[in-house]
């Protein structure tokens, strides 16, 4: 094979290998979260991504560099006929150097991972368009999030076996059964700063819901906390177990439904009297299966 040949298809496999890394690293929509984190439903799930992206371009650019300082050391000083290997016993500032810039590049990254650490953990309050929410009380508590002005809408995840509970409001631990409640579906008013309550009732779940943020253990006697601001009503965001729990764990999914202030109140509202009734069927058929008998 002629060297002009040999040349080219190095160059054309090259430019292969970059165009592919390419169109993997800015590759847009669905295909992007194939690689990072999928983000858009929540200004925290935003900054992880952020920052998974920074460290991901970060560390292609590394192995770049040094898969491209191998294979031209192993062609450039490849075996040939009546050559014989200098014995080389170190570059001491070649050493120092490569040692210096691997230590920078773990500061940057640190630096950079602190920076988010804040937008990521702290919430920020509602906005103007956002749910209306009576004056909150700033928490202590370095587990529970707030945001600035205390208020927040809280809603208390329940995991069990083989499905989510949604419990609406403030009394949600403490009187789960006086306030409004849905399964598999949670209902939440966009531009709203939700907290959750994550809890379990038998074994370990995983709450986790991609494109609003981060993955957080639902664990039996335990309580987790995380949060998330859905910018736009009319999205419906899903997720599933992130924790294998049982046989039927793949049917433990979850759905988030963002709305309008206005349409939250309503179904809000709509969703106490639809209990309420049922609760008075329940009676009801109770009462009559006592008086004939069938229930003592």
């Amino acid at each position: 094979m002629r060297p002009e040949t040999a040349s080219i298809r190095r160059r054309a496999v090259a430019a292969l290998l970059l165009a592919t890394i390419g169109s993997l690293v800015f590759a847009s929509g669905a295909f992007a979260d194939f690689l990072t984190p999928e983000s858009g439903g929540s200004p925290n799930a935003d900054q992880i991504d952020s920052l998974y992206k920074i460290v991901l371009y970060i560390a292609i650019v590394v192995f770049i560099v040094v898969e491209g300082a191998l294979f031209y050391s192993i062609w450039r000083f490849r075996a040939k006929k009546g050559a014989v290997a200098a014995q080389i016993h170190g570059n001491t500032r070649l050493e120092i150097s490569w040692t210096v810039g691997a230590a920078l590049i773990l500061v940057a990254l640190a630096a950079v991972t602190f920076s988010k650490l804040s937008s990521i953990q702290d919430p920020p309050n509602s906005s103007a368009d956002g749910l209306q929410l009576a004056d909150g009380v700033l928490t202590a508590s370095v587990d529970v999030p707030s945001p600035p002005n205390g208020k927040k809408l809280t809603i208390c995840v329940t995991g069990r076996q083989y499905i989510w509970r949604y419990t609406y409001g403030e009394e949600c631990q403490r009187n789960p059964f006086g306030v409004a409640y849905s399964y598999e579906e949670m209902v939440v008013p966009a531009n709203t700063t939700v907290v959750l309550d994550i809890q379990a009732t038998d074994v370990i779940h995983s709450w986790w819901i991609p494109k609003l943020g981060g993955k957080f253990d639902a664990v039996p006697g335990y309580r987790n906390f995380t949060w998330f601001k859905a910018p736009r009503a009319g999205e419906t965001y899903r997720g599933q177990c992130a924790e294998l729990c049982g046989r039927n764990h793949a049917d433990m999914t979850a759905r988030v439904r963002v709305v309008t202030p206005q349409e939250y109140t309503a179904w809000l509202q709509q969703q106490r009297r639809d209990i309420a009734a049922a609760d008075r069927e329940v009676l009801q058929l109770r009462e009559q299966l006592t008086r004939d008998g069938d229930l003592n």
